[in-house]
């Protein structure tokens, strides 16, 4: 096993949290494409009463409302800690990058909000909450996907020169 550089590991440590926000929006995604692909309302309304689970709408839920939770505090954690700290790293380079993050981070909490709302809007006979959810995954995984995609590249090369992380 070979020794990482301090820098590389917080690079490391960042791709790391992006790539399981990553994986569990496309689980989310997934959820809400079997539930509007016709899974039958009884199947649906027996999982919710009964509160299994392993039924589709209650995972569905339950994992929308984690994933929301997770982003939104991994954004709040980036605006107050990290970005203020790449900002002082190279002020002429990186207040528009930072001033981007941070209004992208904007534009996904709305989405995260929107998602939120759907899910717990969501019945098993409302086939309009169904597709609310859906196409909130939808725009929510496009917007975040691409931000997750700048945010590594435009930082990265501002992390691979620290020797550790802000404050630490």
């Amino acid at each position: 096993m070979t020794a990482v550089e301090p820098a590389e590991g917080m690079l490391r440590d960042l791709l790391w949290v992006h790539d399981m926000l990553r994986r569990d929006l496309a689980t989310c995604r997934t959820l809400a494409s079997d539930i509007s692909s016709g899974v039958p309302a009884a199947v649906i309304r027996s999982t919710v009463e009964s509160l299994q689970t392993a039924g589709p709408l209650w995972q569905l839920r339950m994992n929308c409302l984690r994933y929301c939770s997770i982003v939104h505090s991994h954004h709040h954690l980036e605006d107050v800690a990290l970005f203020p700290a790449v900002r002082a790293a190279d002020p002429e380079r990186m207040n528009a990058v930072v001033d981007k993050l941070e209004a992208d981070h904007r534009v996904v909490s709305s989405l995260l909000d929107e998602v939120e709302e759907a899910t717990r809007l969501l019945s098993a006979d409302d086939t309009a909450a169904r597709l609310r959810l859906v196409r909130g995954l939808t725009e929510l995984s496009e917007h975040l996907l691409e931000h997750l995609a700048y945010e590594e590249e435009s930082i990265g090369p501002v992390l691979r020169t620290w020797e550790s992380w802000p404050g630490g």
